[in-house]
């Protein structure tokens, strides 16, 4: 597999992202659509997440296609994320039909960043605007990094932020993935540079350091929340044309690949999932062979997004966290 042309999400063809974001606020919203409804579907292993209408997301409901998933800070606040974009498909023309009133079909998970040093006095809800303004910035390129739901992301060292990246596979099917990072586990090892994602690193993405030789296997972290991190949101999507039980499969096996990027991972205090989303351009050839390439490329795939969603963090001024390129930017392309 190779990385596609934009290493993002959007690599999938007919899916946009769009984010807003509010630096006083210190938090932000992501969204992802689509040119057309599209199979979704969703996993949760985190103890502690904060959902909106993911429950119609199991095979065994109604619901097969929705218009759009968001990812949102603010925790409980930040579920009206999804009000705004609610609004704007539906101002669009877009969603379920009823009679004369179109139903856009938006679930969405929240991250916690309330503690993250943004100004939360407000009386009137923020992210239902900052929702509607995603949507309407919706295309195919979108900034990693300090952006979005991912703007006031923290993890254990260092600040979080949104990170995508994509793979194309040989039979020609693309995958991608999508994170706001906001963990309370560590993305790099020991003390960094090296991301616990450097084994599937491509091309120097996210700085190019090897992957660690040595690690105390006797590392105890610390089970307790610090400043604003916990939970880290996720979505991979595919063009294949996959039933929403396959959608769930692929969802299931890229939890493989935030463990990998995420130390610890899927902790009592996180919030962890991963939305699928499959938009069906292209029919499986070989189905069997396919299904079991999907759900691996999703895991690498989200790994990578993972930590390149640490390496963009830009500073700002009353950052709680360092940056990780403030600190190891200058040393990019070490090899060891």
């Amino acid at each position: 597999m190779r990385p596609g042309p934009r290493n993002l999400i959007t690599d999938v063809r007919g899916l946009k992202v769009g984010s807003a974001e509010d630096a006083v606020l210190r938090s932000g919203a992501t969204v992802l659509t689509a040119e057309a409804p599209f199979v979704a579907a969703v996993h949760v292993m985190g103890g502690a997440p904060g959902t909106r209408e993911t429950e119609l997301l199991a095979p065994d409901k109604l619901v097969t296609h929705v218009d759009a998933l968001v990812l949102s800070g603010g925790s409980v606040f930040g579920l009206d994320a999804a009000s705004g974009v609610v609004e704007g498909l539906r101002a669009m023309g877009r969603g379920f039909a009823v009679g004369p009133v179109r139903a856009p079909i938006v679930p969405g998970a929240i991250l916690f960043d309330l503690l993250n040093g943004g100004d939360k006095d407000w009386s009137d809800n923020p992210y239902r605007a900052l929702g509607r303004a995603a949507l309407e910035r919706a295309g195919e390129d979108f900034a990693l990094g300090s952006a979005g739901a991912g703007f006031g992301a923290l993890t254990a060292d260092f600040k979080g932020g949104l990170g995508s990246a994509s793979c194309v596979l040989e039979s020609g099917l693309t995958v991608g993935a999508l994170a706001a990072v906001n963990s309370l586990g560590s993305v790099v090892v020991g003390e960094g540079p090296g991301f616990w994602a450097a084994p599937w690193e491509m091309e120097g993405e996210f700085g190019g350091f090897p992957p660690a030789r040595r690690f105390d296997p006797g590392w105890e972290p610390s089970p307790r929340k610090r400043q604003g991190e916990a939970t880290t949101i996720c979505v991979v999507a595919t063009d294949a044309a996959l039933t929403q039980a396959e959608a769930l499969r692929m969802a299931t096996a890229a939890q493989d690949g935030l463990a990998r990027a995420v130390v610890p991972s899927h902790t009592p205090f996180d919030g962890d999932l991963v939305f699928a989303a499959a938009t069906g351009a292209l029919a499986l050839k070989e189905p069997d062979r396919d299904r079991f390439l999907l759900g691996h490329a999703a895991a690498a795939c989200l790994s990578r997004a993972v930590a390149r969603a640490i390496h963009e963090a830009r500073p700002f001024p009353g950052d709680l966290q360092p940056c990780w390129r403030s600190r190891f930017g200058s040393r990019e392309g070490e090899r060891g």
